[in-house]
């Protein structure tokens, strides 16, 4: 809330409280306001006509200030046109955002290409009931998807400042992230192990190098909404190891699955909460560019959580649903230190040091003297 106050009139900008009432000197001196509850505001009077309106002391470092009452002998009612707009608030997405770049980061977010379950799950949702989905691979038309994505991601030089990517550690989205980000055909050779063998997960494919790409890791925070779907069951970590023996699979606890529950499937509050947590992950880590390859549901239920500070279209563009082996590039904004970097760019200055201090200081500290 803001309080602008004068000898005739006064503006709070809140949007309940429109109407108030301003008493006369003494007992009667009060503000009156029926729309904020007792908790939230505290009065007093004093013999100097005055009194004090504050929130109160639920909300942390708010400050009180002191306005003249008008000179009367009872209460005035006094009706508030609609509250102004005040650039005091600068949530409401009708103004820039402003942060320092190293508390920022790029995420890259790629929902996996065409799997066998979505060619059927499109046309009957039951489909994704059947136990011949589970873990479910790319199909042909899968793996052309990824080669387009990756001419993609080669041609516009986005492989180059790519620093980590994660993956779901489920077939079809270690098939997307390998394909679309790894390296060139992998040749036999002592020292260096393939991201993918030849015809993993009946891909069909040659086996792929982990030369000249970034690392990728496979993390279970950021998987596809748990439970029910046989397609959404993943293998075990030692049988994928085989598969993918240069996927960084150290993040995960279990061998064997034990997040997914074939008769309890995850709420939509669960999966974005889970999210939330992925997202944090995300903002701790020391890497400043990260591609991420999961899926279209756990994509969804994420990242409807954000956007609402922002305009409704972008709200929008955030939350739609990813089409298939569709890339998206976001910026991911640390508004807690959930990360503690410090900026590699930023340049202190005042080196060698001097005497710099700004004029509107001086004049404040001039004034500070004044007084004194």
């Amino acid at each position: 809330m803001t309080v602008a106050a004068s000898a005739t009139s006064i503006c709070i900008t809140n949007n309940k409280a429109t109407t108030i009432a301003i008493g006369g000197v003494g007992e009667d001196s009060r503000l009156v306001s029926s729309s904020l509850p007792a908790s939230s505001a505290s009065f007093s009077s004093s013999s100097t006509s005055s009194f004090r309106f504050g929130l109160s002391s639920s909300i942390p470092s708010t400050p009180l200030l002191t306005i003249p009452t008008c000179a009367a002998s009872r209460l005035h009612p006094l009706r508030l046109p609609p509250p102004r707009r005040c650039f005091a608030s600068m949530d409401s997405g009708e103004f820039p955002s402003l942060y320092p770049l190293h508390q920022c980061k790029t995420i890259y977010v790629v929902r996996h290409a065409q799997g066998i379950h979505n060619v059927e799950g499109d046309k009957n949702y039951k489909a994704y009931m059947s136990p011949e989905y589970f873990d479910a691979h790319l199909t042909p038309l899968g793996w052309q998807q990824v080669d387009n994505l990756r001419k993609h991601v080669h041609t516009s030089g986005l492989l180059n400042r790519i620093e980590l990517v994660v993956t779901s550690p489920l077939l079809r989205t270690m098939q997307t992230a390998v394909g679309v980000f790894g390296g060139d055909g992998y040749t036999d050779r002592m020292d260096t192990l393939p991201l993918m063998l030849a015809n993993a997960g009946n891909s069909r494919r040659a086996a792929i190098s982990s030369l000249n790409c970034p690392p990728i890791v496979a993390l279970e925070l950021c998987r596809e909404h748990l439970g029910v779907h046989p397609c959404d069951k993943r293998r075990s970590i030692s049988e994928y190891q085989c598969l993918f023996p240069a996927i960084d699979f150290s993040l995960i606890a279990s061998d064997e699955d034990t997040l997914w529950k074939a008769n309890v499937r995850e709420t939509k509050e669960e999966v974005a909460a889970r999210g939330m947590n992925f997202m944090k992950w995300l903002l701790s880590r020391k890497e400043k560019e990260i591609a991420v390859v999961t899926h279209s549901g756990f994509l969804f239920h994420t990242l409807s959580a954000f956007g609402n500070d922002c305009h409704s279209s972008v709200k929008k563009e955030i939350a739609q649903h990813f089409a298939n082996c569709e890339l998206r590039s976001m910026v991911l904004v640390d508004k807690s230190m959930i990360g503690s970097d410090s900026s590699p760019i930023n340049y202190p200055g005042k080196i060698p040091s001097g005497l710099d201090l700004p004029s509107d200081l001086a004049a404040e500290k001039n004034l500070e003297n004044g007084k004194t």
